[in-house]
């Protein structure tokens, strides 16, 4: 068992096994399921998380309040042009994360990681993975184990929760356990994930929870493709052996006593940030028939 990433990274170091490995046994153990129960499980969740992606790349995905939808289409065609300043994989990770959202706002089935607000990140950077570099099946469940590694440590020292801490707990905390997966995924030490993480989360700090009118749309959808933008430099930066000058886990803490600074606000309430832009307020009152004023 593991209560942080100092223990997580030490299990596995001691262990010389990975971090999925240390997830993996800490979920047999807790369940009392068998590996391959475990390992059926999440590979159903990657089959999820393939679907969303698929349908919000190919199809004319959009939701019920018109705020959102069809973005991860435009950033296909604009990849395939050959125009695109970011690299291929970068601009597919950010796509495929934006179409999981879409996915989301539409109503569709999606798998939250760690929260639906946020669930595009993780699939978005391991899709783009999988084009790049065909990962086994294996490696890319053994991606979610690790990204879960790590979330299970934000939810259990800190918040996953935009109500709790903000949107740095959602979109922040995906962001940072795409980055520790990457890592894993291309043969970086448990130590570089952890480093990985912090790097990643660490730019994410403050970052409030604004909803237009309420919904899990507007800015979510683009936050979730800033996020896997920031996860892929961060994973890079620590494959190349940059590291973080505050432990991951101090980061996290810092990230929770963030959160409880917060004006409730600034905590999914649509009361401040862009919900409170007048534009928000008139998208607000054409799609509910009110706004909300302070």
């Amino acid at each position: 068992m593991f209560r942080n990433v100092a223990e997580l990274v030490e299990l596995a170091e001691n262990e010389n096994i990975k971090i999925s490995d240390i997830m993996i046994r800490q979920e047999m153990e807790i369940t009392e399921r068998s590996f391959d129960d475990i390992f059926a499980q999440m590979d159903r969740n990657l089959v999820v998380m393939e679907e969303a992606i698929e349908r919000g790349i190919n199809e004319d995905v959009k939701s019920v309040s018109g705020l959102t939808g069809g973005d991860a289409v435009l950033l296909q065609k604009y990849l395939k042009s050959g125009k695109s300043l970011a690299g291929e994989f970068h601009l597919d990770a950010v796509s495929k994360a934006i179409a999981t959202n879409e996915v989301n706002a539409a109503m569709g089935t999606i798998c939250a990681t760690p929260t639906a607000g946020s669930a595009g990140v993780v699939p978005g950077t391991l899709f783009a993975l999988k084009h790049k570099v065909n990962p086994t099946r294996e490696q890319m469940v053994r991606y979610l184990f690790t990204s879960g590694a790590f979330g299970l440590v934000v939810a259990n020292n800190a918040s996953i929760s935009g109500a709790a801490g903000g949107c740095q707990a959602e979109v922040g905390s995906a962001t940072g356990m795409a980055a520790a997966a990457i890592v894993e995924l291309m043969g970086g030490t448990p130590n570089q994930s952890a480093h990985a993480m912090a790097i990643a989360l660490k730019n994410m700090l403050g970052l409030v929870c604004d909803p237009v009118a309420g919904l899990v749309e507007v800015p979510c959808v683009k936050r979730n493709a800033m996020g896997a933008s920031n996860a892929i430099i961060a994973a890079d930066m620590a494959l190349a052996g940059i590291e973080s000058r505050i432990p991951c886990d101090e980061v996290i803490d810092a990230m929770y006593k963030i959160g409880q600074s917060m004006s409730m606000d600034l905590k999914e309430t649509a009361g401040g940030g862009l919900a409170a832009t007048p534009t928000a307020r008139a998208l607000q009152a054409k799609i509910f028939g009110f706004s909300q004023e302070k």
